[in-house]
Order: structure tokens, then sequence, then C-alpha cells
């Protein structure tokens, strides 16, 4: 007798696989058409309804605004979303959780970026309004 929940099973697995879903990959950031019209420098993320002092980012590279909840995580990213203004993506951080980014561009210099995921065991949700505010500080050089 065929067990069909089984092989259903198999070929499922089969599909995340091929398709890069079951793996983990090096954290690379995803050609997002978005990513190339957000400007590098320092930037300020304030979370909509708090009164919580802002966040303070310097951004090199725009990708790291795909993952605000694990900075410096290496996780993996599946994109759901690309447009030129706009992109959704889903990363996992083997050990340290995951989460899900959406990115709306406005101008090079602010953007809405929603997230959520969990991160060290805790759940979070954030919507913060991202602005560029000036060029990122040099970095202090230590006296020897």
């Amino acid at each position: 007798m065929i067990d069909v929940q089984r092989i259903a099973r198999r070929a499922l697995a089969g599909l995340l696989f091929a398709a890069g879903v079951g793996t983990a990959a090096p954290a690379r950031a995803p050609q997002l058409a978005v990513l190339t019209r957000i400007e590098t420098g320092q930037w300020q993320l304030r979370e909509a309804g708090s009164t919580a002092p802002a966040r303070s980012l310097c951004v090199s590279d725009p990708a790291i605004l795909l993952q605000v909840g694990h900075v410096g995580a290496q996780c993996s990213r599946f994109v759901i979303a690309d447009a030129a203004d706009s992109a959704t993506v889903h990363y996992t951080c083997p050990g340290a959780g995951h989460g899900r980014t959406a990115l709306t561009l406005e101008t090079p210099r602010l953007l809405h970026l929603q997230t959520q995921g969990i991160a060290g065991g805790a759940p979070f949700d954030m919507d913060y309004e991202a602005r560029r505010i000036g060029a990122c500080a040099p970095k202090a050089i230590a006296a020897h």
C-alpha cells in the first residue's frame, strides 16, 4: 500500500531544499531594487508611537536595514517581495531567531521600516521611521 502522506512530505522537503528554504546560506544581501536607492550614512530609527529615544545606526550597506532585530547576526534571507520602492524579506539566524522586515522608501533619505520576529527567545514587533541624518562618525583612533 502506498503511503501518500509520506510521499507528500518527502516531495515537499525536496521542493523546499531545491528552493533553498531548508538550507542556511551565508548572510548575503539579496539584490533588492529598493536597496540601491537608499543612501548610506548615519540613520536614525524612531519607533512609531514611542517616546523612547531614537536608535542610531551607521549604514554602510543598506542591507543592514533588513535585519535591525538581529544586527550583526549571520542570517539567511528569503525575498518575499521586491519593487523599486519597497521590499519584504524573511530572514533566519540560526541560534539567534528570525524575522520579517518590510521597507517602504519615501525618499533615498527617508523610509518606513516594519519588522517583527523572535530575538533572544522573545518576540519583537517594531514600526520605525528611518531618516538619514548625515555621514557616519569617523571611528575614534585609540591612543597607544
